[in-house]
């Protein structure tokens, strides 16, 4: 026999046809994101757990199309974030990553790091318009940096001991980051 349905039947129906249809799918998975990262932040590694990064210069192409060198582990606090605009748990994150660059974007290095095309970024950043410092690399990271997944951020310090390590849509503007950070900076 077959059951009768009942409401919630009918919204899990809906809720999984939203999915398959490619224009509901990514606003969905940005929004189921975004619920995550109100309850998970980065954890800091333990002191025994932090990986030393030799310090090195990230060799980088701007939007528009400058190279830039930024130094990694050579004396200033970095934050680094492999991601796409593609990427629904990337877009998930942006906008904390946004709020912590507009506090502490003159005091770190913020590097949002790509591989698309230049313009699909710039198209992208038209339509929302945050103001962190986003680049293509023209270098291979180091081992230590390198992660197949995205979004990957990491957090490094001055002399280049890795923070933290975040695989995965999190709150990059939690407390304990906040706290982690200003201790850094002292």
């Amino acid at each position: 026999m077959l059951k009768k349905l009942r409401w919630s039947d009918y919204v899990f129906g809906v809720f999984l046809l939203l999915l398959i249809i490619p224009q509901t799918r990514k606003p969905i998975q940005v929004a189921v994101n975004k619920a995550k990262i109100l309850v998970w932040s980065p954890s800091i590694k333990a002191v025994e757990d932090q990986a030393q990064l030799i310090p090195f210069d990230y060799k980088v192409l701007s939007l528009d199309g400058k190279p830039k060198t930024i130094g990694v582990g050579k004396g200033k606090v970095t934050f680094i974030s492999y991601w796409a605009t593609w990427c629904a748990l990337c877009l998930a994150e942006l906008p904390n990553i946004e709020k912590l660059y507009v506090d502490y974007g003159e005091h770190i290095n913020f590097v949002l790091l790509t591989n698309e095309a230049q313009e699909t970024v710039t198209t992208f950043l038209k339509k929302k318009p945050y103001t962190l410092p986003m680049y293509t690399s023209r270098m291979a990271p180091p081992p230590l940096l390198l992660d197949k997944s995205i979004p990957t951020n990491y957090l490094i310090d001055q002399n280049g001991k890795i923070m933290s390590k975040a695989t995965g849509a999190a709150d990059w503007n939690s407390k304990k980051v906040r706290s982690v950070i200003d201790a850094l900076l002292e």
